[in-house]
């Protein structure tokens, strides 16, 4: 599968997701076998007004991987002017492309009419499309991340993902449900299907992706180029490998042992708290350390014991206590 100047490997990339796919998180998954990266969304309007956080969000890069920028904005000079000027910060904060959010679904993002907003008007999010392909240099590609439509009353996502691929899109990642379904209930692969069949360009199908098994269906069943790993992936990087291997038709490596998952869970939390400092990294780190705790005995009570977190040596505490609670099984 071809994005610009790079040949993406078989397997799965890793999902943009706000507040989780940082620097650390798109670092690991790259080194587990993520085929690309992308940042979590970095909004065009503030970047433009010269907010000095928002270039934080994709600083770092994604590891070995191609790392893209995610931008989201509903008024298309706006983001051609976003994405000017994180193209002249290239030499800084190195990226290989930008994709679009069309498909946020949080009532901050599209109330204002950006992310999964643009589903109600397919000209905008065209025009959108296309202002941004005009604004970056030919050898950045661009990338669009949307869902089948707004509402079952509004299944747009296959008009938009046409008016997309017309503007110069490179690649679409299609989560399977639309905005009023938010995460709830299961995806519908045959409207991806539909959008993959429309256009003649990449299509990465996303949602409910949650082992090797589960992206082999999805594939099968849309026809799609890839997948794109979200939720999937949190507290489980393992799962890039997995999914390579099974597109490959090669043995899937079996789960982390509990040595393995408990050494990648401590080394991820440290680097965040290198990047980020302690302070900050810490109050991160209480979600993305519960969610590797998913499966082990007593994982409710660990949980909430992650949650409480406020130094690294706290992690340590919560690993001893998980290791003696496993012991209770054996």
């Amino acid at each position: 599968m071809q994005l610009g100047r790079f040949t993406l490997a078989k397997g799965a990339s890793l999902a943009p997701m706000a507040g989780a796919t940082d620097t650390t998180m798109r670092r690991l998954c790259a080194a587990h076998g993520a085929v690309c990266t992308v940042s979590e969304m970095v909004s065009a309007k503030a970047l433009t007004m010269g907010d000095k956080k928002s270039p934080r969000l994709m600083a770092g890069g994604g590891g070995d991987a191609p790392f893209g920028v995610q931008l989201f904005g509903a008024q298309p000079d706006v983001m051609a002017e976003a994405a000017r000027l994180i193209c002249d910060m290239r030499g800084k904060m190195p990226f290989d492309f930008i994709d679009i959010n069309m498909g946020c679904p949080a009532p901050k993002i599209a109330g204002p009419g950006a992310g999964s907003a643009l589903l109600k008007d397919p000209p905008l999010a065209g025009a959108i499309a296309r202002a941004v392909r005009d604004a970056a240099p030919a050898d950045v590609p661009v990338t669009v991340k949307l869902r089948i439509g707004w509402d079952a009353d509004t299944m747009t996502g296959l008009e938009v993902a046409r008016r997309c691929a017309d503007a110069g899109a490179a690649l679409l990642t299609v989560h399977g449900r639309t905005r009023a379904e938010m995460y709830n209930p299961g995806i519908h692969p045959e409207e991806i299907a539909k959008i993959k069949a429309a256009v003649d360009i990449p299509v990465l199908a996303n949602g409910d992706v949650t082992d090797a098994e589960s992206a082999l269906a999805l594939l099968a069943a849309t026809g799609c180029d890839g997948v794109a790993v979200g939720r999937g992936a949190m507290g489980n990087p393992w799962l890039f490998g997995q999914i390579a291997a099974a597109m490959e038709c090669r043995e899937v490596p079996p789960p982390p042992s509990l040595h393995e998952r408990f050494r990648v869970l401590r080394r991820h939390i440290y680097d965040m708290c290198e990047d980020k400092g302690e302070y900050i990294a810490m109050q991160q780190a209480r979600t993305h350390a519960a969610w590797y705790m998913h499966g082990l005995r007593g994982a409710a009570t660990l949980r909430r014991e992650c949650c409480g977190m406020l130094h690294f040596t706290d992690l340590d505490r919560v690993i001893e206590h998980a290791w003696e609670l496993q012991r209770e099984t054996r």
